[in-house]
């Protein structure tokens, strides 16, 4: 009788282990749905009237980015992200989310296709009271002493709070 239960609980974690990437894909697709292609045809039928069409809301989130991205190239763009950018700088509590989400298109932006966020890296803090989690975006070379060195990207913003 406890052979067949260590069997059982053996193959019942197995079982759960084999599921939980499958649950976790669906609901993180379910999410993504709702968030995304609901709200976006809901905001867009107030303008116009349109059929509901499956994933028409992320098709337009895509042509959306593709846009931005577009003006946000040229110079007039540029120079108004960067006026945008400067008022919300001055919005107390906004500028830490804000500055937190910079960086973090920084490292998409300079990190090599190949290398960008391949490796989670526990990394000791500052104060060697516990560590940290940075993502590995390259390697530099130290000019100094020839050293290989690891370009480390922390999500983290400065704390109001500490």
């Amino acid at each position: 009788m406890a052979h067949f239960f260590k069997h059982l609980r053996i193959y019942m974690f197995r079982g759960l282990l084999a599921v939980i990437p499958l649950a976790l894909t669906f609901a993180v697709f379910e999410v993504v749905y709702k968030l995304i292609d609901k709200k976006i045809v809901t905001f867009v039928e107030q303008y116009i009237d349109i059929r509901h069409i499956p994933g028409l809301g992320i098709v337009l989130l895509m042509l959306s980015l593709y846009l931005i991205g577009l003006i946000v190239s040229s110079l007039i763009g540029r120079q108004i992200l960067h006026a945008v950018g400067t008022l919300i700088e001055l919005i107390p509590f906004i500028k830490y989310v804000h500055q937190m989400g910079k960086q973090l298109s920084e490292s998409f932006a300079t990190a090599s296709d190949k290398q960008a966020f391949q490796k989670v890296l526990l990394i000791k803090d500052l104060n060697h009271n516990g560590w940290m989690i940075g993502l590995l975006t390259g390697n530099v070379k130290d000019n100094v002493t020839g050293d290989e060195l690891l370009r480390v990207f922390i999500p983290a913003t400065h704390n109001p709070l500490l």
